[in-house]
C-alpha cells in the first residue's frame, strides 16, 4: 500500500494551476481580442479555427476546478469531523458568493455604482460547496449517485423555460433587473449541474487515502477518462440528447467538426462535462510522477487559486485601460467593458493575444510564488485559508 505521498498533492496542485493559466488566455482573449465583442467565437458557422480552439480549449477549465474543489474537501475532511468540514465548506461558500458580489464584480465592470453583477464561476463554487456541506453527511456511493443522476439527467429540463430569476439560479442563464431597475443581475452559471460536478470530485477524493494504490488509481482514472470520452462521442453522435444545441453538417469538414465539439457551457450540458471531464481523469491519472521547473511553475499558481484569480482580473482589466490609452481610445473607454459602444475596432490579433497573456502569466507569477512562500510560513493564520 502507498501513501498520500506529496507527489500525488502536487499531481493536483499542478492541474489546478493548469488550468487557472490557461483560463487567463480565455480572459486575455475576452478583453483584447479585436473581434470578441461582435461575433461568438465559437460559432462553427463562421469561427476561425485557431480562435475556435483558444476558446474550447479552455472549456476545461471550470469543471476541473469545481472538481479539484470536491477533491481537496475530502482530503481537507480526512482529520475533521463531518460537522467541522460543514461548517468550514459553508464560511468558505459564503465567502466566495460576497467576493463575486464585490471584489469581483467591481474587476469585471470597473464601475463603482455596481449596476452590473454576473453570478458567475465563483458565485456557483461558493454555492456548491454549501450544497457540499450537506452531501458529505450521506454516504459516498449515494453523493455518487446524486452527482451521476444530476449530471446525466438535467438536459431532460432543457425545454423548461420560466422565466423566473429562482429558475435561472437553477438551471438557465438568466438576466433581470433588481433594486428598482437600478442593477443588471445575470445568473452566467446556474447551480446545476455544477453543485453535482463538486460533489462527484468529493467522491473521487477517496482514492487519495492511503488505502488505495498508486497504480490503482491510476489505471481507474485512465479507464473512466477513456469511457468518459467514449460516452461523449456516441451521446454526440446520436444528436438526440445531452446538449440543448444538435451538432450539423456545415459546408466543409472542418466546420462539421467544429459544431460537433462546440458544447453547451451555460449550462454545462452533459455532452460538455463528458468532454472535459476526460481531461482531469487523464490529467490526474498520468502526472502524479510528473517533476520538473515547469511542473513547480504552474503548482504555484494551483497553490495560490484564489489569490491568483483575483489578481489576474485587475491585471488584465488595467492593461487593457493602458493599452486603450496607447492605441487611441483613451483609458476610460476601457472601463465599462462595452466594445460596441467604447471600444469598437479597438484590439489585437489573435498572435498578439497570446503574448499579452504570457506576459500576464509572467508578470504574475513572483508575486504570486511570494505569497505562496508566505502562506507556507504561516499556517497558524486563519485568513489565509480564504484566499
Amino acid at each position: 500500500m502507498t501513501s498520500l505521498t506529496n507527489s500525488r498533492i502536487e499531481s493536483i496542485d499542478l492541474l489546478k494551476g493548469f488550468v487557472m493559466v490557461l483560463m487567463a488566455l480565455d480572459h486575455t482573449r475576452d478583453y483584447f481580442y479585436h473581434s470578441a465583442a461582435f461575433f461568438d467565437i465559437s460559432n462553427p458557422a463562421h469561427a476561425t479555427l485557431p480562435v475556435y480552439l483558444t476558446r474550447i480549449i479552455t472549456h476545461v477549465c471550470a469543471p476541473t476546478f469545481s472538481f479539484l474543489a470536491g477533491v481537496s474537501a475530502f482530503m481537507s475532511g480526512r482529520h475533521r469531523t463531518k460537522a467541522n468540514l460543514s461548517v468550514i465548506l459553508i464560511k468558505r461558500g459564503l465567502w466566495l458568493i460576497f467576493m463575486e458580489l464585490t471584489i469581483i464584480a467591481f474587476a469585471w465592470y470597473l464601475n463603482v455604482e455596481f449596476t452590473n453583477i454576473d453570478l458567475a464561476v465563483i458565485w456557483v463554487l461558493g454555492v456548491s460547496m454549501i450544497a457540499l456541506a450537506g452531501l458529505i453527511h450521506l454516504p459516498l456511493n449515494v453523493i455518487f449517485m446524486i452527482s451521476i443522476l444530476l449530471i446525466a439527467g438535467h438536459n431532460l429540463l432543457d425545454s423548461v423555460h420560466l422565466n423566473t430569476m429562482w429558475w435561472g439560479i437553477l438551471h438557465e442563464v438568466y438576466s433581470t433587473k433588481i433594486l428598482g431597475g437600478n442593477v443588471t443581475l445575470t445568473i452566467v452559471y446556474p447551480i446545476i449541474p455544477w453543485i453535482a460536478v463538486m460533489s462527484l470530485g468529493y467522491y473521487f477524493g477517496q482514492f487519495y487515502q492511503s488505502s488505495f494504490k498508486t497504480e490503482y488509481r491510476q489505471k481507474l482514472f485512465n479507464l473512466i477518462g477513456l469511457g468518459s470520452i467514449f460516452l461523449f462521442i456516441v451521446i454526440r453522435w446520436a444528436n438526440v440528447y445531452g446538449d440543448p444545441v444538435p451538432w450539423i453538417h456545415l459546408r466543409t469538414t472542418g466546420r462539421t467538426f467544429m459544431s460537433f465539439f462546440n458544447v453547451n457551457k451555460y449550462p454545462p450540458s452533459l455532452c460538455y462535462l463528458l468532454f472535459t471531464l476526460t481531461f482531469t481523469f487523464l490529467f490526474l491519472a498520468n502526472s502524479e510522477k510528473w517533476k520538473g521547473k515547469l511542473v513547480d511553475f504552474f503548482c504555484v499558481f494551483g497553490r495560490v487559486p484564489f489569490f491568483y484569480y483575483i489578481l489576474h482580473l485587475y491585471t488584465i482589466r488595467i492593461l487593457g485601460m493602458v493599452l486603450a490609452q496607447l492605441t487611441g481610445y483613451g483609458w476610460k473607454s476601457a472601463i465599462q467593458h462595452d466594445f460596441e459602444i467604447d471600444l469598437k475596432g479597438f484590439g489585437f490579433s489573435l498572435p498578439v493575444v497570446y503574448l499579452i497573456w504570457i506576459a500576464v502569466i509572467v508578470a504574475l507569477y513572483p508575486v504570486c510564488k511570494k505569497f505562496d512562500r508566505y502562506k507556507q510560513s504561516h499556517r497558524q493564520q486563519w485568513w489565509l485559508s480564504y484566499l
